[in-house]
């Protein structure tokens, strides 16, 4: 009996953790002209402390990301990345300040049948969002996902977290919003008519902010007819 309760919880688990995964940024908050700002692309379960290696499979399916940032005043640069043991590195310089928003998309991931598990069959598009702050500024950050989901950072100078979600450019209310730390800790939030959600920081560590949404709209991708697009974005902050 507890031999078959272990492969059930197994089967549990590696169901859950198919759809767990995500691709988030790391980087400092704060950054200072003329110094170089690294970047590191992960994927799998923050929380869980599970991260992919660049090298396995699972990152294979994720790995056809593009990479930018944008400065605050609204130029756009491409960054060019490179694998190391379970990540993706990139740099840039800051030349002003400002408030510089880094941006990670990526819908270019093969269908997935998950039918059996009653999820259906779908279409991923991944968005990830990190915000660096250089200088005294307030500014928001920018938001470019005109075909899914972005986070958008309004905050003030005041140490709390103010978050505007946007789709396809047009505001997200009542839509669940979760904040992740390490070492399993999470939080549930739901965004208002305005898509704003605001938080407290409540401990000097990395926090990632995620929001999912399906698109209940059919298409094809390489041949393979999906059911639905599943996006998920997240946002990124070190405090």
């Amino acid at each position: 009996m507890k031999k078959t309760l272990l492969t059930y919880a197994f089967f549990l688990l590696a169901v859950n953790f198919s759809f767990a995964h995500f691709l988030w940024l790391e980087t400092n908050t704060n950054g200072a002209v003329g110094k170089e700002q690294e970047i590191k692309v992960r994927f799998g379960e923050f929380t869980y402390g599970m991260i992919e290696k660049t090298a396995g499979d699972a990152f294979a399916m994720v790995d056809n990301f593009k990479l930018w940032v944008v400065d605050s005043q609204g130029n756009k640069t491409k960054l060019d990345v490179s694998p190391k043991d379970n990540y993706y590195l990139a740099s840039f310089t800051h030349q002003v300040e400002g408030v510089y928003t880094v941006i990670l998309d990526n819908d270019k991931i093969d269908v997935i049948d998950y039918s059996k598990y009653d999820f259906g069959i779908f279409k991923t598009h991944y968005h990830a969002i990190a915000k660096v702050v250089v200088g005294k500024t307030d500014q928001a950050t920018a938001s470019d996902n005109t075909s899914g989901i972005s986070i958008k950072d309004v905050s003030k100078d005041d140490g709390r977290a103010k978050l505007q979600v946007m789709y396809k450019n047009e505001v997200l209310p009542k839509t669940e919003v979760v904040v992740f730390v390490a070492d399993q800790w999470s939080k549930k939030l739901e965004t208002d008519e305005n898509g704003m959600v605001e938080f407290d920081f409540p401990w000097s560590t990395e926090y990632v902010v995620e929001v999912t949404k399906k698109e209940e709209v059919p298409g094809t991708y390489k041949s393979v007819d999906y059911e639905f697009i599943w996006h998920c974005t997240t946002y990124y902050v070190k405090k």
